[in-house]
């Protein structure tokens, strides 16, 4: 008797279950691949809030938003809504777990993904950072020293632990993996604000 060609269906299950699983790493939040693509989409999201910045400061001399004793950036950022911007959703980044935010509503009271760098002017240096991802922690950062969550846990975390974005005050986004890539140093009357933990 000759033998039959063919997969049994059992074989089938296996290799449609090994793609199921390969798959699914390959596109999980965790996954390097994931988080490159929302590194790209996160990019965007400062520049579209670098727009609002931008337009707020015509109205105010140059300066971009402060409020005094501010301790997060949330208060901060939230006086762009919805006066010089209505879409808060660039205010969450894509590769975190952070909540969507109501539209076109000031979201003082909320929690976004941004770190902001309150004080600057239209004419803070071209090496100022003004935003970016979530930080470890409000101190300046030298290069080679953690500025983003090295082990995905928090804080710090927004892209799990492939890095983040940094935004400069001449809206040019650079990315950078967990140990800084370049020297993040505030400039005097400088305060970084991290967002909400």
């Amino acid at each position: 008797m000759l033998a039959r060609g063919g997969f049994s269906l059992i074989e089938l299950l296996i290799v449609v279950a090994i793609i199921f699983i390969l798959f699914t790493l390959f596109l999980s939040s965790g996954s390097k691949s994931f988080q490159t693509k929302q590194l790209a989409n996160c990019g965007r999201n400062l520049q579209n809030i670098y727009v609002a910045l931008k337009t707020y400061s015509l109205d105010d001399k140059d300066l971009f938003p402060a409020l005094t004793n501010a301790q997060t950036s949330e208060p901060v950022l939230s006086q762009l809504i919805p006066r010089y911007t209505t879409g808060t959703e660039f205010f969450t980044c894509p590769g975190s777990k952070d909540s969507a935010l109501p539209e076109a509503q000031p979201f003082a009271d909320r929690k976004i993904s941004y770190a902001y760098y309150m004080g600057h002017s239209v004419k803070g240096g071209a090496d100022q950072p003004l935003l970016s991802d979530r930080q470890v922690n409000t101190s300046d950062k030298l290069q080679g020293q953690p500025l983003f969550s090295a082990d995905g846990k928090k804080p710090g975390n927004n892209h799990n632990k492939f890095g983040g974005n940094v935004m400069f005050c001449d809206g040019n986004v650079q990315t950078s993996p967990a140990l800084a890539a370049f020297n993040l140093t505030n400039a005097p009357n400088i305060v970084l604000l991290n967002p909400k933990p």
